[in-house]
């Protein structure tokens, strides 16, 4: 009897092992970059298990604000921008990726203060944007994990209409798709700025059209490509618009279009954070902060016009950021000032979402996956 009770618990045993294994192995983990003015220590990864449900997998780096997170491009490293505006102290920061570790490379000045935006291309070139500076600074990861220092940096110049936009404010910086384009978005000249790498020099040179204007008191913030590499959709923060960009045969762009964010009847102070489309290119998300939701659109296949389908509550206070999981059945939403991350499901064919779990996180600002 003892015997037979002794391989029925070895069987339970191996099953609940076996089970916890096959859960580990479906989540999909995710980093998230916080504010550490209070109680957050640095970045934390979580995880996103299959059901929708989160699971906390701790503190995997100390380091400070860091509010914008970005792979290397084979995923060994992960790059944080520190946002701080202590003068001297602004940073771009490289860790190794061990398991469930963050290890320290190396830290290098920002090429200004209060970056807010950090990202990298095929070539391991890195971008980083420096709000407060207005200027966009270029480095590079070395194959030892290591950035160089500053290879090059991009003053902006101009002001806009309103209050937010006395000075330049660079806000992100992106590498367009199939392009050596760079496509900066600067929230203070209310312009996005187009560049390129030299591969001789390494430094940022401008080119044609140099400058696209949004619409007066705009604020262009974050942008996103469509899948199909015509159009591209730039959310701006101070006017809570959307505006469709085409990229002409000549490289020439245009504005198309630009629609709301918020519902017609909503009144409060609201201002918009961050923008994507889903793999298929059918459905737009962006977040607002103050109204405190994800705005949902359909794309037409073949104009790419934005038709609001309505709106979600992230079920906290000012989501900054979020992201579409790797296979875009979850959206997971970091709501910095109620410090949770909620997760959604969604709905493929109708672009809606659904509530599914939410966590803790402290002073949550960006959603990383693997």
């Amino acid at each position: 009897m003892k015997t037979l009770l002794s391989i029925f618990s070895l069987i339970l045993i191996t099953s609940c092992n076996s089970n916890k294994s096959t859960n580990t192995k479906e989540s999909l983990a995710f980093y998230v970059g916080t504010y550490t003015s209070k109680n957050s220590k640095g970045i934390y990864k979580y995880a996103l298990n299959t059901d929708g449900v989160f699971t906390k997998i701790g503190l995997v780096a100390k380091t400070e604000n860091p509010s914008f997170l970005s792979f290397s491009s084979d995923k060994k490293h992960l790059i944080a921008a520190n946002e701080i505006d202590l003068e001297g102290s602004e940073s771009i920061t490289c860790f190794s990726i061990k398991n469930d570790s963050l290890i320290l490379k190396n830290s290098i000045p920002s090429g200004g203060t209060n970056p807010c935006f950090v990202t990298t291309n095929s070539d391991n070139y890195v971008l980083a944007t420096n709000y407060s500076s207005g200027t966009v600074a270029l480095a590079s990861l070395q194959n030892d994990g290591l950035l160089t220092k500053v290879l090059d940096i991009q003053q902006h110049d101009g002001n806009g209409t309103t209050s937010r936009q006395e000075a330049p404010h660079a806000h992100s910086a992106w590498f367009e798709p199939n392009s050596n384009t760079i496509i900066s978005v600067d929230l203070g000249t209310n312009q996005l700025w187009f560049s390129k790498i030299d591969s001789n020099t390494k430094a940022l040179n401008p080119v044609a059209p140099f400058k696209l204007d949004m619409a007066k008191g705009a604020g262009p913030r974050h942008l996103t490509f469509h899948p199909n590499n015509k159009w591209i959709y730039v959310l701006n923060e101070l006017n809570n618009t959307v505006s469709r960009i085409e990229k002409s045969p000549d490289t020439t762009y245009h504005v198309k279009e630009s629609i709301s964010t918020l519902p017609e009847n909503f009144s409060g102070n609201n201002t918009s954070a961050d923008i994507h489309v889903s793999l298929d290119g059918k459905f737009l998300y962006t977040s607002n902060r103050g109204h405190n939701s994800i705005a949902i659109f359909k794309i037409d296949s073949t104009k790419g016009s934005l038709n609001p389908i309505g709106h979600e509550s992230t079920k906290g206070l000012d989501p900054r950021n979020f992201s579409l999981t790797p296979n875009n059945n979850y959206i997971v939403v970091a709501n910095q000032n109620s410090n949770n991350l909620v997760a959604f499901k969604r709905n493929k064919n109708e672009g809606t979402l659904m509530f599914t779990d939410e966590i803790n996180a402290p002073t949550p600002v960006c959603v990383l996956f693997e």
